[in-house]
């Protein structure tokens, strides 16, 4: 693991800053805060109107002068500031006076595989900023690991899947490490991305950005009509004459131009199972792949990966906190490392 179990048994709290959500788990209270990364500015004057689920439901219906921010992109903090003020408002005074009694506060953070030393260090200085005066930094592959229940600690090879909004990180863990991983540039919002490109073109409708996420869920059921036929009706505008229009969208015709940027994620699982040494392969073509991960219900693409891998693919049973649930276990001390008895002389 990038850091002891015993340093992070020290923590108090834990933080998950992602590109779509924050994430908080308190140690002894458990997850505290699971809210949208947004936060909503009046530039004008610069004071913080609103964080989380109100901030996410301005997005595109606020005035000029209202300015909705996303602090985080892609797992790395790139609004240093803004991350410290909306972590404060999420948390809320009667939280931060609690974790301002403590003598040495110590926090957790997850970050993404790799991240380069710029990043490492917005994580730890948003936290700082917080009243930290320690900051230890896990990997999210670790730590979603854990989260799910996979042995991370033990001498097999756990294979895991951690599809993001901004990116998809794909690991081989054996012994608490990293045996090899890769990290692809295609989450949740790629095929959001998709989905909008496709209405536009073969239907010109702009979608609007709050009607993806269902037009996703229906895409996920069978999407079957009494008259056997399948669809969904979507409300978008119409991009010649501006009007609000409804179209009836087939279902298997979104499920095909989906299927372009995942292919890139099928990539990167080739790529980590060419790298990885041939007796930790054998274990995985039973263990098969775990995913985790906001976007990991994504229609379709657990069965892709059997269909390419013909490897087992599960879904964790809440794959969007596991990452943070990981951290909480090893505060909790949950996690009991690998102990090795060497035979007596």
């Amino acid at each position: 693991m990038t850091v002891s179990l015993d340093q992070l048994r020290r923590c108090h709290l834990a933080v998950d800053l992602g590109a779509a959500r924050t994430r908080v788990y308190v140690k002894g209270s458990g997850l505290v805060v699971d809210q949208p990364s947004a936060a909503a500015v009046n530039t004008r004057t610069g004071a913080l109107i609103a964080v989380g689920e109100l901030a996410e439901k301005m997005t595109g219906r606020t005035p000029s002068y209202i300015r909705v921010m996303r602090p985080v992109s892609g797992g790395t903090v790139v609004d240093i500031e803004m991350a410290q003020r909306m972590l404060r408002h999420l948390l809320g005074e009667k939280l931060r006076r609690t974790l301002r009694r403590k003598p040495r506060l110590r926090a957790a953070a997850c970050t993404p595989h790799d991240a380069d030393p710029l990043a490492q260090r917005a994580a730890v200085e948003t936290l700082v900023g917080l009243g930290a005066r320690r900051v230890e930094l896990v990997d999210t592959l670790v730590a979603a690991a854990v989260g799910c229940g996979l042995p991370v600690e033990q001498p097999e090879a756990s294979m895991i899947m951690v599809c993001g909004a901004a990116a998809t990180q794909i690991a081989v863990l054996s012994l608490g490490n990293i045996v090899t991983a890769e990290r692809i540039p295609v989450g949740g919002e790629a095929v959001d991305h998709a989905i909008v490109q496709h209405l536009r073109h073969e239907h010109a409708l702009m979608l609007p950005s709050q009607s993806v996420r269902p037009l996703r869920l229906a895409l996920s059921g069978t999407g079957g009509a009494p008259d056997g036929t399948t669809g969904t009706e979507i409300l978008g505008r119409d991009v010649a004459t501006g009007l609000a229009r409804s179209v009836k969208v087939d279902t298997a015709a979104v499920r095909e131009a989906i299927e372009t940027p995942l292919t890139a994620v099928l990539d990167g699982i080739g790529k980590v199972l060419r790298d990885c040494p041939p007796d930790l392969v054998a274990d995985l073509a039973d263990r098969g792949i775990m995913m985790v991960g906001g976007s990991a219900l994504l229609p379709g693409l657990d069965q892709m990966l059997r269909q390419w891998t013909g490897m087992p693919v599960r879904i964790a049973e809440r794959p969007d906190i596991c990452a943070v649930q990981g951290l909480g276990a090893m505060l909790e001390g949950r996690i009991k490392p690998l102990t090795l008895n060497p035979l007596a002389a």
